[in-house]
Parts: C-alpha cells; sequence; structure tokens
C-alpha cells in the first residue's frame, strides 16, 4: 500500500478536483502495474493500472488508496472495470465519503466475489486524502 500512496502523490495538480488516487497491481508478490488519478475526464487511479497491464493474469491483487468508483460520470465505474480481469483481492484504504459511492463499489466487487480487504493504513491515507475528498457542506 506504500507503493500506491506514493503513485497517488503523482497525481497533484493535475487530478483535481479529484482526489489524487494511487493503485498498484500486484501478481506473485510483484508490483506488475501502477495508475493515479489523471485529469477530470481521463482515467482514476484503477483503469490507469488495469490498462497499463502487458499480459491478461489470474489471482491479481490490486491495492488502491480510495474506494473504487461504482458509477459513471465523466469515466467509467471503476468497479466494474475491476471485475472484468481476475481480481482475487482488493485492499483498500479508505471508503469513498462521495454519497454516490460510500461503500457502493466495495458492494460491487463483493458480489462478484472478489476479496475486500479495507482499511490498510487507513489513517496514514485519510490524512493525505482528506483535504480532497466530497464534503458534505
Amino acid at each position: 500500500m506504500n507503493e500506491a500512496i506514493k503513485e497517488g502523490k503523482k497525481a497533484l495538480p493535475e487530478c483535481l478536483p479529484n482526489p489524487p488516487v494511487g493503485c498498484v497491481i500486484v501478481k506473485d508478490d510483484e508490483i506488475i502495474s501502477r495508475g493515479h488519478t489523471q485529469k477530470p475526464g481521463l482515467h482514476h487511479a484503477e483503469a490507469m493500472a488495469i490498462d497499463g497491464l502487458l499480459n491478461e493474469y489470474i489471482d491479481i491483487k490490486i491495492f488502491v488508496t480510495l474506494e473504487p468508483c461504482s458509477f459513471i460520470g465523466r469515466t467509467p465505474s471503476c468497479a466494474k472495470k475491476i471485475i472484468e480481469h481476475k481480481v482475487s483481492d482488493v485492499y483498500v484504504g479508505i471508503i469513498d465519503p462521495h454519497p454516490k459511492n460510500n461503500g457502493t463499489g466495495l458492494k460491487i466487487l463483493k458480489d462478484n466475489g472478489i476479496k475486500v480487504h479495507i482499511g490498510v493504513f487507513e489513517n496514514k491515507i485519510r490524512k493525505e486524502l482528506e483535504p480532497y475528498l466530497y464534503q458534505n457542506n
């Protein structure tokens, strides 16, 4: 997850107003692809990492700092993109507080047989992402 955090820092400032999310994909304890949030309308971190895969893999693991999005906006749903690949586990730093997501992305993954692990480095990630997350004011 530390590598996903580092990857997310590469997103700033181009990703704004979206949060600077980082993602790494791991196979057999080796990082095989990386991604971070691009400028609005382009790839989110997970989509960038998935599109960066050079081969089709089985039992890959995804480490992402923020819950994958469940809804279609300017970009497709990252959660749905993840289920199109042979992902065994998704490790998530924090749940996205955006009302269109807020656990829905995780439910999509779980409903499709993917093991979801929530709260990996939660405090560190929350501190870094909180200024960029949806605020219900």
